[in-house]
């Protein structure tokens, strides 16, 4: 029988804090993993997370706070988890900076920065801080990148999210050429949008308008979205890098 084992993997999940990040957490430490849970502003989140893990799972699993837009602080936050807990082998780059979707007109010019600097600044320096020594084990690796169905859908209000998002693609592809040689795979999870504990706190899981553009006629649910993410950290796809791989229910179809 298959199954996702993440036994002896020690992952690091930006924007562990989040409402999507939590369950990546979760799924990760259901497959076995120890785990990092990186914030910014959620250290309580953070922490009662951690405290859930280590119960239910008896996983190894620490926190550690830093802005993920700074080159400086996440090679600070590296050499933090590299002290405590040693060299992951399996980064999540899930942590984004919200903001209000406007026209692109209307979009303060501030919003593309911010879109550019946490989704393709991060990735550029989640591999500048972590890749070096995880080539330098020699035991290879896995990068799962959060992207969007945005990405491919290009949809009116989403123009700064869109536009850091399709650069982010860019820059994953070139990752996992360069990164392949070292048995370092670079995949991106392309979710619609998502039901999260938000929505099921305020019965908002159905979206009719939205609902009648997907084929399989629903919203993804955040465990579909942290399954996937858990699959490609995993052996099982070992000989997968490079792919963007939408969990969108059907809404986005890549081309060939």
């Amino acid at each position: 029988m298959l199954m996702i084992d993440l036994r002896g993997h020690l992952a690091v999940v930006t924007g562990a804090s989040g409402m999507l990040g939590r369950v990546i957490a979760r799924t990760f430490a259901d497959c076995g993993a120890d785990l990092v849970l990186h914030y910014y502003h959620g250290k309580e989140e953070a922490e009662k997370l951690a405290g859930e893990l280590r119960r239910k799972t008896g996983r190894r699993v620490m926190t550690v706070q830093a802005d993920i837009t700074s080159a400086e602080d996440v090679m600070r936050m590296k050499n933090e988890i590299v002290q405590r807990v040693g060299v992951p082998d399996i980064l999540v780059h899930n942590a984004v900076i919200q903001y209000e979707w406007k026209s692109i007109i209307d979009q303060p010019l501030a919003d593309f920065d911010s879109q550019y600097q946490s989704c393709v600044m991060q990735t550029v320096h989640m591999t500048k801080a972590f890749v070096p020594e995880m080539i330098a084990k020699g035991y290879g690796g896995r990068i799962v990148v959060i992207n969007t169905e945005c990405a491919s859908l290009a949809e009116e209000n989403c123009g700064a999210y869109t536009a850091a998002k399709r650069g982010l693609d860019g820059l994953v592809r070139v990752l996992a050429k360069e990164l392949g040689p070292h048995d370092i795979t670079v995949n991106q999870v392309a979710p619609g949008w998502t039901i999260t504990e938000n929505d099921r706190r305020n019965n908002t899981e159905s979206q009719p308008e939205y609902d009648k553009t997907v084929p399989l006629g629903r919203r993804g649910t955040d465990e579909e979205i942290a399954q996937m993410c858990a699959f490609l950290a995993s052996p099982l796809a070992s000989f997968t890098t490079g792919a963007y791989i939408p969990v969108s229910g059907g809404r986005v179809m890549p081309a060939i």
